[in-house]
């Protein structure tokens, strides 16, 4: 079911809510979260059916807030107009779409604090345009948990940098939450015999790919091994991360993505080995960081002190 409530106010959307619980039979009780979305009108949906798809794992009161940038001023007439999906049209849990402008936008944080649920814990989430500094803007205030995808911005080799020099603990950003994959095989890899401390490491992926970096920043850290990293342009049809080569003294471990969803897998004294590793939808990474309300303590590590080991000296290069 889906309610329209044009030129509305924050007080007539929870009354409606209220309303439409006694009227329907829908309720909030069992709802672990409030999953408040920040984004710009025309790009609502995407977010929100990946929202709908991790809100059946995580049940939740989902609250978008869409913004046009540059409307927030005095010179645009003030107006909020709402909608509310709740039953078959949101999922697991209860949609509330907020559309502002005007001094209506200006101020993000009073739009949805009398919508959040009581005594539950906000996570905050930027699907697109993230703020400079995610953990002191607005809706970043309110959050236990703050997630960005860097990849989303125009230049994402510098917005991750950018997150790096800001970093708030209870940030995570999807470029981290695409490496679960890879890094749960590399581990598993490692942690079979001979047991060689690893002497190198290469990283290869698009530029485009902020996920390259942060994975040569994590090796790098955990392995202590001095790591280059390879970024070339994001030629037709090639993206995201393309491979790691790990060398030790036995020989080489290459693990190879040339193949959109299979990576090939070579050690030495080994057949060759296809593994499935697709890129995380979403609907997955969303899912994924929802399922911790704590800081990410290594991501947070990888951000700041891996990224800054792996810029030292001549480690890092982008080709």
């Amino acid at each position: 079911m889906i309610v329209d409530l044009p030129d509305t106010t924050t007080s007539q959307v929870s009354k409606t809510l209220v309303k439409i619980r006694e009227e329907g039979g829908v309720v909030a009780l069992g709802r672990v979260l409030t999953l408040v979305i920040a984004t710009s009108p025309g790009a609502e949906e995407e977010a929100i059916e990946a929202a709908n798809d991790a809100s059946r794992e995580h049940p939740m009161r989902v609250i978008v807030v869409s913004t046009e940038p540059g409307t927030e001023t005095s010179e645009v007439p003030p107006r909020l107009d709402a909608e509310i999906r709740v039953g078959g049209d949101a999922g697991a849990s209860e949609v509330i779409v907020l559309r502002a402008c005007g001094d209506a936008a200006r101020d993000e944080e009073s739009l949805v604090m009398a919508l959040l649920l009581p005594d539950a814990p906000v996570v905050t989430w930027w699907p697109g345009a993230a703020p400079e500094v995610p953990g002191r803007s607005a809706l970043g205030r309110i959050a236990h948990r703050r997630i960005t995808d860097a990849s989303a911005q125009p230049d994402p080799q510098a917005a991750l940098r950018a997150l790096a020099s800001t970093y708030t603990p209870g940030d995570a950003d999807f470029a981290w939450t695409r490496l679960t994959l890879w890094r749960a095989q590399l581990a598993a890899v490692l942690d079979q015999p001979p047991y060689e401390p690893v002497t190198a490491v290469q990283v290869t992926g698009a530029i485009d790919s902020p996920s390259t970096t942060l994975l040569a920043a994590w090796l790098r850290l955990e392995l202590n091994a001095p790591t280059e990293y390879e970024l070339t342009g994001a030629e037709a049809g090639v993206h995201g991360l393309h491979g790691v080569r790990l060398v030790r003294d036995g020989g080489a471990i290459e693990l190879i993505r040339d193949v959109p969803g299979i990576a090939t897998l070579q050690q030495p004294g080994q057949p060759l080995h296809d593994l499935a590793l697709p890129r995380r939808t979403l609907r997955d990474c969303l899912a994924d960081e929802l399922r911790r309300l704590d800081p990410d303590e290594l991501y947070g590590e990888v951000i700041t002190s891996g990224l800054e080991l792996l810029g030292t000296g001549n480690e890092g290069s982008v080709a």
